[in-house]
């Protein structure tokens, strides 16, 4: 055996149980994550064997933050991303407007992008209507992607709200 295996072993052998009831508890009960999260925590230990050593402090609080750590880590990544959907259907499609009804949804959204102040609008009309991408957004609003990106969040909000006191439903 080498000295990493011993390493493992043994941080598996003094503190697996504890890390995996801990592990569990920050899963909320999913075994599977769990499992992970301790792995990947051992694995950590095993890239920084320096952070183990007793004189920078207990091994079990090491573990134990790190566990923390990377579960709120796994949280904010599966916060981050959009929610997938499952259906046993097929949706319907969306039924095909009149010339009339699109006549009334384009002149109800340039009514709503009136309402919002110029540096959300034009971030929108950049980004949804021309469909630029932020950087080239940025380039022809000199300014930086970073803001593109904050205004358009924040600019579709405030069309949201523009459009809930129109009395548009989604």
């Amino acid at each position: 055996m080498t000295d990493d295996e011993d390493l493992i072993r043994a941080l598996q052998a003094e503190h697996g149980d504890a890390l995996f009831t801990h592990a569990l508890r920050l899963c909320d009960g999913d075994r599977q994550r769990a499992e992970d999260l301790v792995q990947e925590t051992l694995l950590r230990a095993w890239r920084h064997p320096e952070a183990l050593d007793p004189e920078r402090g207990s091994t079990r609080a090491w573990l134990f933050t790190t566990a923390r750590r990377l579960a709120i880590d796994a949280w904010r990544r599966r916060e981050a991303r959009v929610g997938e959907v499952v259906t046993d259907s097929i949706p319907e499609p969306r039924p095909e407007l009149s010339e009339t009804d699109r006549a009334v949804e384009a002149w109800t959204i340039a009514e709503a992008l009136d309402r919002l102040s110029p540096s959300h609008r034009e971030v929108l009309i950049e980004c949804f209507y021309r469909g630029r991408s932020v950087a080239e957004a940025a380039a022809v609003l000199g300014i930086p992607p970073g803001t593109v990106k904050s205004r358009t969040h924040y600019a579709v909000r405030a069309l949201r709200l523009v459009l809930d006191e129109m009395g548009v439903t989604r």
